[in-house]
């Protein structure tokens, strides 16, 4: 199965496969990060291309599936989260879902909330089927706790479908949605095994996927890296595009790289280094993957293991062009201002990441300004 999903928030614009990864070495939209080959690998000689473009064009040729009406499909934002508008039931509820590649359950608000302006009202679906399964979900930041069900999603842009889909009508959360976010549930694009409860419920996307008979290949372009962030969606331009079953050419330029997926749960990936101001920081490549290395649409956050975060924030000091910051202003417990309009960019590092290529012999890298970094901040990993 492949997914093409997109690290265009931090990692700006990418795609993945269910199997691969890909990487577009130039954007067609402005952004603020920016990546390239790694120097020492030669420019690709093994044909890719024709079969990226095949991809790429990826249509159902009887015209069920038409990928420029996904383009802007999504609002939203790094910090903010990308959303998706949804109609669900019997007549249909209109609401907003979170685009998350970081889990696998499809998930609505069901209870007002007061981050929330609206939810699903089941009761009023003639579609719904309770069925009669408690489930919970914990993530990084927030959880909820809800009820099983089954109900009619109808997708008017590209498909004009509609597919019966297991949903989680979420009845009680704690942190979990986000003020002024403007969404109103999560739809998870990772793969089965993540489901809840146990791996036993059938994701959005394959559902889609067995009910349409479309390629089983998604891509997920997201915007705005760089834009300041805001809580009036209105005053932003569109935040991205959910392409399901293919790729739309119009969205890059330029050739596509892949990298493995290792495990097919999260979108888990092989980070072979990391480089701060072009100074490898000589960590062993088992240190920057510990725990796990994933690609999370549903986060704008870089999280390193402590090792590893310990490393990148030495490093962007001493690398730094401002050595007057106190020590709380590394560890982020003070900030530094400037005059406004000033854009002190060029004080500080670009952090590189590599990936692997499709064979032991190939990277590539994505470069994260400082600019972005300001934005999407570093963490540990707890």
């Amino acid at each position: 199965m492949k997914l093409l999903l997109g690290l265009l928030a931090f990692l700006a614009l990418a795609g993945l496969g269910r199997a691969y990864i890909y990487l577009p070495l130039n954007i067609s939209f402005g952004f603020n990060s920016s990546w390239s080959p790694s120097p020492e690998q030669p420019e690709r000689t093994d044909g890719r291309q024709g079969q990226e473009l095949e991809l790429a064009l990826a249509s159902d040729p009887s015209g069920k599936v038409r990928f420029i009406e996904m383009v802007n499909n999504l609002k939203g934002g790094s910090g903010r989260g990308y959303y998706l508008p949804m109609l669900i039931g019997t007549p249909v509820q209109k609401l907003n879902i979170l685009v998350d590649t970081g889990s696998s359950n499809f998930a609505v608000a069901g209870a007002p909330d007061p981050s929330i302006s609206a939810y699903f009202k089941p009761q009023l679906s003639s579609t719904y089927r309770n069925l009669d399964t408690s489930v919970s979900v914990t993530y990084t930041q927030g959880s909820w706790i809800g009820e099983l069900g089954t109900d009619v999603v109808t997708l008017s842009q590209g498909l004009n479908s509609s597919i019966t889909v297991d949903i989680a009508v979420i009845l009680e959360s704690e942190n979990f949605y986000l003020e002024g976010a403007k969404w109103q549930g999560i739809l998870g694009m990772a793969y089965k095994p993540l489901s809840m409860p146990s791996g036993s419920v059938e994701t959005f996307f394959d559902s889609l996927v067995k009910q349409t008979n479309i390629p089983d290949v998604f891509s997920l372009q997201m915007c705005g890296a760089g834009l300041p962030v805001s809580t009036d969606i209105e005053d932003i331009p569109a935040g991205g595009s959910l392409i399901l079953g293919g790729v739309e050419p119009s969205l890059y330029v330029g050739d596509v790289w892949y990298t493995p997926i290792t495990k097919e749960w999260y979108y888990q990936v092989e980070i072979l280094k990391l480089e701060v101001g072009g100074q490898n920081l000589h960590l062993d490549c088992k240190e920057y993957n510990a725990g796990k290395a994933i690609v999370d649409s549903g986060t704008s956050l870089l999280r390193l293991p402590n090792n590893v975060f310990d490393a990148v924030v030495e490093a962007i000091i001493w690398t730094s062009a401002v050595q007057t910051f106190s020590a709380e202003f590394w560890t982020g417990a003070e900030m530094a201002c400037w005059s406004k309009g000033a854009t002190p960019w060029n004080f500080f590092p670009k952090i590189s990441i590599y990936l692997r290529g499709e064979n032991a012999s190939q990277s590539f890298r994505i470069t994260v300004l400082p600019q972005v970094r300001a934005l999407i901040c570093l963490m540990h990993v707890l």
